[in-house]
């Protein structure tokens, strides 16, 4: 008896220190990755605005090729909802909407996410003219870990998760935009 009341002595201070550390964790964080096209920037800009597009060139849409999608609201506007719902763990359930859109210039995005866990995200595109005829494109995920799950943001680097995904449907864009030239 006296060892199990000492274990759940142990248990209940572990559980402590944890919700203690948590409260002075950050709970946000931002992923942004960057790629220089040889397009114009009007060019880029109304390729992506489309969600339709993004089927090209993210890594999630080529994840599960079966997947369910589907698009409503003003296309390529603000208001456009882009859903998908997939049995594959790394797509799940969830819908994106054009939230703000500043022509030729950004296009920020709500995201949402049903399965496998809710949360709601953010990401933008950002279009900058490297020249004329060169427009770099920065794509940015940002989100927040509410407490006490934003504990796992010490053992899980966003960056290191996200960042590779960002880059390769980057590079499918760039590769995507420069053929069709």
């Amino acid at each position: 008896m006296k060892f199990l009341k000492q274990f759940l002595i142990l248990i209940l201070a572990l559980v402590s220190i944890i919700l203690v550390v948590a409260l002075f964790v950050t709970s946000d964080f931002k992923v942004t990755r960057s790629v220089d096209i040889e397009r114009e920037k009007s060019d880029v800009f109304d390729y992506i605005r489309y969600m339709e597009n993004h089927e090209n060139f993210t890594v999630w849409s080529q994840i599960d090729p079966t997947m369910k999608q589907s698009y409503s609201g003003p296309e390529g506007n603000v208001g456009s909802v882009y859903s998908w719902n997939s049995k594959h763990e790394d797509v799940g359930v969830g819908e994106q909407e054009i939230i703000k859109l500043i022509e030729g210039k950004s296009i920020s995005y709500e995201l949402r996410f049903k399965k496998p866990w809710e949360s709601t995200g953010k990401a933008h595109f950002l279009l900058d003219e490297s020249s004329r005829f060169s427009t770099k494109v920065d794509w940015s995920f940002e989100g927040s870990m509410p407490w006490p799950w934003n504990i796992t943001l010490l053992f899980m680097d966003m960056d290191s998760e996200l960042g590779p995904d960002l880059e390769k449907g980057l590079e499918n864009l760039k590769n995507t935009l420069e053929v069709e030239e």
